[in-house]
């Protein structure tokens, strides 16, 4: 009996886990291990958004509640769409309650495209673009960033990139792993390609708030053009900007008859989100912003410490991200390739990072670091490596 299915075999699952298992090993014997591989806020959850989980709960929120999500969430979802940057008002019945925005990616997917069909993805990108289409039994086609490009997706290179079998386009603004914030002319040609070949956009857009650009490179988000009712399809959540990674709640907004189906397939994996979780939703909304103004505020901080400091290592160049909470740094000059320089930081310095590989095959030669860490973490680790690369 075979007991694995072909599509099980082919999944990769998210590699930092590995690392931070490698890392936890070592603290267990008495190593001290600062963390870079994860993009887990190291702030609390605002106590505002802690209290009104807590109040439901002693409510007796606790049961079964819509699938689709509750309607005061929804409703708050679609207000901060229209009175924040996207500046449109989506109808309820395109917004869709998830369990985190990680599944969204799985649930568009899913519900859009079929074994065989393509995906361009850019490369490096997140780790679960390429589990999930794998799973699937899609086929990725990587479009490459460039460092001389500040790593933004390139839309002459999408174009090259689509072909007959084309079902999706993903864009990721601001980029996990590089940091990159892509130019608004440059989103609206590659929404311009999907319109052309009547294909699917999917915009990872769970960085927004976590955006540091300049007036160039203000993020935007192809959703202003057809307000989601065509082809866009919004993945979004409250893990990163809200420090909510271990909520597991999100909103992905798309077209009616996509997000109908993804609700369906909601109610098949999940049933529905807890309704005190999506209580904390409707407050981290609606509530006091300025705990997350004060956490953006701070990452930028981070990231000009920790870009100024890798740009201080030998043989390690840092192009400066413009948004979410990583570093990308390229270490070739070091003379080690990606996976011995984050070996060799981890077992010879004690600072976990993650191998540019992990993100797709264009990551080599570079590493990526979560700042989402202390100023001084960031500083020593900083310091440990530079000792670590001197001496070795």
């Amino acid at each position: 009996m075979e007991r694995i299915s072909e599509a099980a075999k082919r999944l990769k699952g998210q590699e930092m886990f590995h690392i931070l298992d490698k890392a936890q090993e070592l603290e267990r014997e008495g190593k001290h291990i600062i963390h870079f591989e994860l993009g887990d806020p190291n702030f609390d959850t605002p106590k505002n958004i802690v209290n009104a989980a807590c109040d439901s709960l002693r409510k007796g929120e606790t049961h079964y509640t819509n699938s689709h999500g509750l309607l005061e969430l929804r409703a708050a979802a679609a207000r901060a769409m229209e009175t924040g940057i996207r500046g449109f008002k989506p109808n309820l019945e395109q917004i869709l309650v998830t369990p985190g925005a990680n599944i969204q990616i799985y649930y568009s997917i899913a519900c859009t495209t079929n074994p065989g069909e393509e995906v361009l993805v850019p490369d490096p990108g997140f780790v679960s673009y390429y589990s999930i289409i794998n799973f699937l039994g899609v086929k990725p086609v990587r479009v490459p960033l460039h460092e001389k490009n500040e790593f933004r997706l390139n839309p002459s290179d999408v174009e090259k990139a689509i072909t007959d079998k084309t079902k999706m386009i993903i864009i990721n603004s601001p980029s996990n792993p590089t940091g990159s914030v892509m130019h608004e002319s440059e989103i609206r040609d590659i929404y311009d390609l999907a319109k052309k070949n009547e294909i699917y956009l999917l915009s990872d857009e769970i960085y927004r708030r976590l955006t540091y650009a300049n007036e160039s490179t203000k993020f935007f988000s192809p959703s202003v053009i057809d307000k989601c009712k065509e082809r866009s399809i919004i993945i979004n959540g409250f893990s990163k900007a809200y420090a909510m990674t271990g909520w597991r709640i999100g909103v992905v907004i798309g077209p009616s008859d996509v997000v109908s189906k993804m609700n369906l397939l909601l109610e098949t994996t999940s049933s529905c989100v807890s309704p005190f979780i999506q209580r904390g939703g409707i407050e981290a909304l609606s509530g006091d912003q300025e705990p997350v103004n004060k956490m953006a505020k701070e990452y930028k901080r981070r990231r000009d410490v920790i870009s100024e400091g890798l740009n201080t290592l030998p043989g390690v160049r840092c192009i400066t991200p413009q948004g979410a909470i990583y570093a990308f740094p390229n270490i070739s000059g070091t003379k080690f390739n990606s996976r011995e320089f984050s070996d060799f930081m981890l077992n010879e310095a004690g600072v976990a990072v993650a191998p540019g590989p992990i993100f797709g095959e264009y990551g080599e030669g570079y590493i990526r670091l979560s700042y989402a860490n202390s100023i001084e973490n960031i500083e020593n680790g900083i310091s440990r490596m530079k000792y670590a690369l001197q001496n070795r």
